[in-house]
């Protein structure tokens, strides 16, 4: 593949994002700083030396140079945003069009990495959650025409590190046969006559965060839709069950209307009792805590984001995560949501193997998320999600992402929702 130009990869930024850009920039370089001064206290620690006012900070000449790069670190930031916002308005016209895959790809991986840090700064490249129709976000004052929707909403909820247009998978059938473009939304819309609605939030904020406001954005669907809402089935990919039943726990709580209009929720490759590779980031917290030298560099480990700490364990509600150091081993003491009484819920489980035995389906998953994570299963049968057996469904030979693409999932789909 030939490789591409910088002219050719600036075309799918805004004049906007390089103001966010700079800001991001200035906290990366103070957040460097702060790690390299932690190291060097750590050295002269060992030979007595008194810290400065908090542990990892140095004291005399070295504290004060540390503290001048981080003072002007921030005044080198604070002067370009002061600069780039009084230019934009003279480049703004220079690319106002309409955003790029290829941009909201990178904006979707950024904020799941570092959302909750570009929210809390108020950095303009932090994901607002919308609900999407044919592309475009909801305007609660500017609806679409009475004709162009139904009364039977599909609300299509992505997960980490994801956005809504990353439902359009493009599947190989065969290796002679043209590549193909999948997306369930569009197949039951077909299939169904229910109308996709899409879902696009930052994935780096705490998943009950984000069921709050998916709770509040699906009370303003049901008071705007052009018809009456019949029903509101739910489909949802790995994190975006978490935000789900999250959003679920909040209506239930706060008396939302919505919620008596939700019908069925399917769950594709959601880690409802955590996902492997986060409990693997917190060892490494571990490890790199366990020495003076090593331990300012525990600090890169802890720059990713609320969200994917949330999928250590799978956490839902505000209690798992309020008053607890996200970063410290602990065990799992999560409240215990079971499923929604009275409301269809399915899930589908992939697992990269073959269908060979029990002993296989259960040691290997989707490359993600392990199968009883999937199916809702845990170790404390108290503690299980009881998903009935016809409501389950494993596909082998399948990983992760290639759920949003399986024909075998999207022909299930159909099944489990004409009912």
């Amino acid at each position: 593949m030939a490789k591409r130009t910088a002219k050719q990869l600036l075309q799918h930024l805004r004049p906007g994002d390089l103001r966010a850009a700079a800001q991001l920039a200035t906290s990366a370089t103070q957040g460097i700083t702060r790690i390299a001064e932690g190291v060097n206290q750590a050295v002269w620690g060992t030979l007595g030396a008194p810290s400065g006012k908090a542990a990892d900070q140095t004291r005399g000449i070295t504290g004060l140079v540390f503290k001048s790069v981080l003072g002007v670190a921030g005044l080198v930031g604070k002067g370009l945003d002061t600069a780039l916002s009084k230019l934009l308005p003279y480049i703004e016209t220079t690319n106002t069009g309409a955003s790029t895959p290829e941009r909201e790809a990178v904006l979707a991986a950024l904020n799941g990495v570092l959302g909750d840090r570009l929210a809390d700064s108020s950095n303009p490249l932090a994901t607002p959650m919308t609900l999407r129709l044919a592309g475009q976000a909801l305007d609660w004052q500017a609806m679409p025409k009475q004709a162009a929707v139904t009364g039977k909403v599909l609300i299509i909820v992505h997960g980490l590190c994801m956005n809504d247009l990353q439902w359009a998978a493009t599947h190989q059938v065969g290796k002679t046969s043209p590549a193909i473009t999948v997306d369930h939304g569009q197949t039951l819309a077909a299939a169904l006559g229910y109308t996709p609605v899409y879902v696009r939030y930052n994935t780096g904020l705490h998943t009950s965060q984000n069921g709050h406001l998916l709770s509040a954005q699906l009370e303003q669907l049901v008071a705007h839709w052009p018809q009456s809402v019949t029903e509101i089935s739910v489909l949802v990919h790995s994190m975006g069950g978490l935000v789900t039943r999250s959003a679920v726990h909040s209506a239930q709580h706060s008396g939302a209307a919505w919620l008596a209009k939700l019908k069925n929720i399917v769950f594709l490759g959601t880690p409802h009792h955590g996902a492997p590779l986060e409990k693997a980031g917190n060892w490494v917290d571990i490890i790199l805590g366990s020495t003076p030298y090593s331990k300012p560099f525990a600090k890169l480990g802890q720059l990713r984001s609320s969200g994917i700490t949330d999928l250590r364990y799978g956490h839902v509600v505000d209690a798992d995560w309020q008053g607890i150091d996200r970063f410290r081993k602990q065990p799992d003491q999560r409240e215990h949501v079971p499923l929604p009484e009275g409301i269809a819920c399915y899930t589908v489980a992939a697992t990269v193997a073959a269908q060979r035995s029990l002993i296989a389906e259960r040691l290997v998953g989707d490359g993600l998320v392990p199968l009883p994570s999937a199916l809702g299963q845990h170790t404390d049968a108290s503690r299980s999600l009881q998903f009935a057996k016809a409501s389950q469904r494993i596909v082998y030979r399948t990983n992760h992402m290639q759920l949003l693409s399986s024909p075998e999932v999207g022909a299930q789909l159909v099944q489990w929702l004409k009912s």
